[in-house]
This record gives structure tokens, C-alpha cells and sequence, in this order.
């Protein structure tokens, strides 16, 4: 297919270099041309493989002080598991194949450092072959300054009892504009960036996301993902860029957008950034995660013509997106992840967290 990707930009691409203002022009590039451009790179990037992850969900607790506007999920039943609960759901995890439990919960009015050491270190103790990703940024910053602590003390302590990886979460758009909107309470996009990168630097690797489709511009979607690209050339810690859609529903700010006649993002917008995501992080981030959550089955899939490479994890238990409109299910089985990767003729692969290839059947 001849392409109207101008020659410069394309060899800004391959220099792990475009600039904003090409980016804004990419988004004017039929739409068909720029997936198929994105898919070029995925497959010089990393072939012809799609990856996924056998993991779990653990959200430990729906309680929040937080004052997130586009939030679904706070205090919707107000529990907060035991040990022992976290311990058996981890345990039916281990039993269905699984290399990754992820813990995430809300932020906790009296957040003790030690009872989430005593979360990482019951696993560890019981599970010592999982690898526990565990705690977002907000969480972090959070328990840093209720226990009086450096953000760089908090994770060193976290780490020794056993927190290996960490989720790129809370990252929402990284602009203080929009954050002043929809998350004025939580830290902003310095603090963000603060803990991401102490993170980095004690050898905890982790995420990063985008929750698009709310208050935010295109230019600031941008700024979001260059934002991305400069924190890895400085640490090379992410392992992967997710782009997570707006779900409008049961939220305020949802609920504002649907009043207004605005429903978040359409499908081609939402391949468009995919596609957008891969051209800007190319040569720096390989790896681009489909949400099927997120996105549904059918149009995760597609995304893999799109620039993505990666299906995410099985998950066996996800509250947080269903909770706020998401109707794609809360797990998917292997094989049928399996399935759809292999009919967009691709090859399917199991991976850990550090997206190293797991042998299975043995």
C-alpha cells in the first residue's frame, strides 16, 4: 500500500524520535495506512509473536478516601479480604497455571506499611515461584506519607518482603490540567514520575499505561505517551506501554460525557492511538498491550493488526473496569486467548511479567 507518511517522519520513527508535532500529523494519515504502518514496526520490533500472561486479579479492598471522578469501583460493597482470602485466591491462581498475581487495592484511611509487607511476604512464604506485581504509584505515594516515609524507604521495605514488579497505574493522563479534573486528590504528574522512577532505580520494573477517552486532548494524549518515552530513555524500566479507553459508566465524569452526547472513544480512534503508541514508542518500549477488558475481544484482536503485540493476562477475577461499564468478562481462558491470536495469524506465547517466554507442559 502506498503511504502519505511523509519520508522525514518515517525516519524519525526509526530513529526512536518523532516529535509531538508529527505525531498531531500521523493522526491525519488515513487511518488504514498508519495501522499498517504500526504493524510494519511491531513486526521488526518483535515479530510474529503475541504474548499473554496467566494471571489473577487481587483487588484486597474497595475502600478509598480517594476522590477519583471517573471511579466505579470505590465502596461498592466496603470489604477489605483477610489474609487467609488472599492466601486461597492466590492458591486457586497457582492451581490454574498461573505466574502472576496482581494486587491493587484502594487507598486505605489507615494504611499500615506493614499489613501490605504482610500481604507480600504471606505469598511469598506460601507461593515463592509467583511473581507478586503489586501496588500503583497512588498507592506508594499514599502509604509513603501516611507511615511518614520516604517514597524510596516505602519500596525498599516493599521489596524486602517480597514485592518483585509494580503496575504503571495512576497514571491517567499525565498533564496537572486534566488531573485537577478528573483526580484532584491524587498525585500529580511529578509525583507520578518520582515514584515510577525510584521504582526503576531499586530494580523494580514495572508498567505504564494511558486511561484515554475523558477531559483530556489529543495533544495531551501525546504528551502522555512522550512522557513515556523520556522516563524509559532515562531508565529502561517499563515493560510495556497499555492503553486503557474511558468507560464512561457509573462514574461522574461518565456521566457528565453521556449527558453531552459523548461516549468516550470509537473503535478507530482508540486502533489509531494503538497504532500512534507503537510509531512513538518504537525503539524504546517493544512491547504494546491490548486491553480485551478494555477494547472487548473482537476489536483487541484487531488491535494486533494495529501496532499491539501483547493480550495481557487471563486475569481470573477483574472488578475494577467491570465494575464501571466494561461487559468483556472477567477472565478469559488460555485457549481462547490462544484462539484469537492464532486466527489473526499470529503465534501465541506465554510469558512471565518480564515478558520472558514461559515453558509450559512439562
Amino acid at each position: 500500500m502506498k503511504t502519505t507518511i511523509p519520508d522525514d517522519i518515517i525516519q524519525q520513527t526509526y530513529e526512536g524520535k518523532v516529535t509531538k508535532k508529527n505525531a498531531l500529523k500521523l493522526l491525519e494519515v488515513p487511518p488504514l495506512q498508519l495501522f499498517s504502518f504500526a504493524d510494519r514496526l511491531r513486526k521488526q520490533a518483535v515479530g510474529d509473536d503475541v504474548t499473554y500472561v496467566v494471571n489473577r486479579n487481587i483487588n484486597f479492598t474497595d475502600r478509598c478516601i480517594g476522590n477519583c471522578g471517573f471511579c466505579a469501583f470505590k465502596h461498592q460493597e466496603s470489604y477489605l479480604l483477610e489474609k487467609s482470602d488472599i492466601l486461597e485466591k492466590t492458591k486457586d491462581a497457582v492451581d490454574l497455571g498461573a505466574t502472576e498475581v496482581c494486587i491493587q487495592g484502594g487507598l486505605l484511611e489507615d494504611a499500615n506499611l506493614e499489613f501490605y509487607q504482610n500481604i507480600l511476604s504471606s505469598i511469598k512464604a506460601n507461593f515463592p515461584d509467583i511473581n507478586i506485581h503489586a501496588y500503583s504509584p497512588m498507592e506508594i505515594f499514599h502509604l509513603a506519607k501516611k507511615n511518614g516515609l520516604s517514597i524510596e524507604s516505602t519500596i525498599e521495605r516493599l521489596k524486602s518482603s517480597g514485592l518483585e514488579t509494580m503496575p504503571g497505574t495512576a497514571a491517567e493522563i499525565l498533564s496537572d490540567r486534566v488531573r485537577e479534573i478528573i483526580c484532584p486528590g491524587k498525585l500529580n504528574t511529578r509525583q507520578w514520575e518520582n515514584v515510577i522512577t525510584t521504582a526503576h532505580r531499586l530494580g523494580i520494573a514495572t508498567t505504564a499505561t494511558m486511561m484515554y477517552g475523558h477531559v483530556e486532548t489529543k495533544e495531551e494524549r501525546i504528551d502522555h505517551i512522550l512522557k513515556i518515552r523520556e522516563i524509559q530513555q532515562k531508565t529502561g524500566g517499563f515493560t510495556e506501554f497499555v492503553l486503557l479507553p474511558f468507560m464512561p459508566y457509573n462514574n461522574p465524569i461518565g456521566k457528565k460525557m453521556i449527558s453531552e452526547g459523548k461516549y468516550a472513544t470509537g473503535g478507530i480512534e482508540d486502533l489509531q492511538f494503538y497504532a500512534l503508541s507503537r510509531i512513538l514508542l518504537h525503539t524504546h518500549i517493544p512491547n504494546i498491550q491490548a486491553s480485551w477488558v478494555k477494547l472487548g475481544k473482537k476489536l483487541a484482536q484487531v488491535a494486533l493488526t494495529c501496532g499491539a503485540n501483547d493480550l495481557g493476562g487471563t486475569l481470573m477475577e477483574e472488578k475494577i473496569s467491570s465494575s464501571a461499564g466494561a461487559k468483556n468478562g472477567e477472565n478469559m481462558e488460555v485457549a481462547e486467548i490462544e484462539w484469537l491470536i492464532k486466527t489473526a495469524g499470529r503465534q501465541p506465547v506465554q510469558r512471565n511479567t518480564l515478558y520472558e517466554p514461559v515453558v509450559t507442559g512439562q
